[in-house]
């Protein structure tokens, strides 16, 4: 993330930057790891535009830790492009101040051409600062935008812990 976009991700004061800045955060030196990947099966192309799809899969980036049904790795010109996973979505990583960041989803689409990150059904976001739930919450890593939102009569639900209270009872309501 550019340092402008986190300064304006900081600058904002709205209750959903203040709870999903974590995804902002989380822990800058895990990209610079190598990606292990673990699955029960893989069906991969060899070309420098192909893709390779996983079942039951795991993947580990530094403190990163991933786990879906599926994944399907897209490339372009040998670089990954897109992530897109799905059939139960667990996430979890170390944010760069040293807190957790845990997710679960039905899917998550991450598209590192255009940096964004799309958590779809069943969204649920736990860190430190609190909890956000909802059917589908988009993180612009460019922007350090989060938008979030339900579908037809769906509600997006937050807890935003006082600063007092952070930690112990984020994980205990999670």
């Amino acid at each position: 993330m550019s340092p402008s976009a986190k300064s304006t991700a900081t600058l904002l004061s709205t209750a959903v930057l203040l709870l999903a800045a974590g995804i902002a955060d989380a822990r800058t030196s895990d990209r610079n790891k190598p990606m292990d990947i673990e699955a029960a099966h893989q069906v991969c192309g060899l070309g420098a535009n192909d893709s390779c799809t996983y079942t039951d899969v795991t993947m580990t980036q530094g403190s990163l830790r991933i786990r879906a049904a599926k994944a399907v790795i897209q490339q372009v010109n040998g670089d990954m492009s897109r992530v897109q996973m799905s059939g139960g979505v667990t996430l979890s990583q170390q944010l760069d101040d040293g807190t957790d960041f845990d997710s679960k989803s039905s899917a998550v689409d991450y598209d590192l051409r255009n940096e964004t990150v799309v958590f779809t059904g069943n969204v649920a976001i736990t860190q430190q600062r609190g909890t956000l739930n909802g059917e589908r919450v988009v993180y612009n890593m460019k922007s350090g935008q989060v938008e979030s939102g339900g579908t037809g009569n769906g509600r997006v639900k937050m807890r935003i812990l006082p600063k007092s209270a952070q930690g112990a009872a984020a994980k205990a309501e999670g």
